[in-house]
């Protein structure tokens, strides 16, 4: 079904149901990759072998804010923004990536971080908003 919509995906992944990808995705899914459900991502590029715990939340757009003569509400949203995700990554349950990230290659996010910055290779991140704990060994 996903690639009826324009999705690519590639060889032995793993997709579990009630993933939400929305009406008109920009969804490039590498080989080997793991996607559990109640997982929401509706523009994402990511590469081989990346693992997605359930009820993950990839953000693509912003509400707009800036004027305070209209409501928020009526102001609109931000345009789609893409987020990028290299290889060999780990994203813990219930993360929230906001929109515009890069995650490098090897990066773990714990359970429940919510990412509001680029994260290098190999980073390990925890918390809200997600900080760098230490990098895995690289050796």
């Amino acid at each position: 079904m996903l690639t009826g919509m324009g999705c690519s995906i590639g060889h032995k992944c793993e997709i579990e149901p009630h993933i939400d990808v929305g009406f008109h995705p920009l969804l490039k899914i590498g080989n080997f990759c793991q996607i559990n459900q109640n997982v929401i991502m509706k523009s994402v590029e990511m590469g081989n072998y990346v693992m997605i715990a359930p009820g993950v939340v990839f953000l693509d757009r912003l509400h707009n804010f800036e004027r305070l003569d209209i409501p928020m509400a009526k102001q609109g949203d931000s345009e789609r923004m893409k987020t990028r995700i290299g290889n060999d990554v780990w994203i813990g349950q219930n993360a929230i990536i906001m929109p515009n990230i890069e995650i490098g290659d090897g990066v773990i996010i714990g359970a429940g971080a919510v990412v509001t910055k680029n994260i290098p290779a190999h980073a390990i991140v925890v918390g809200v908003p997600a900080r760098i704990s230490r990098f895995r060994n690289t050796e």
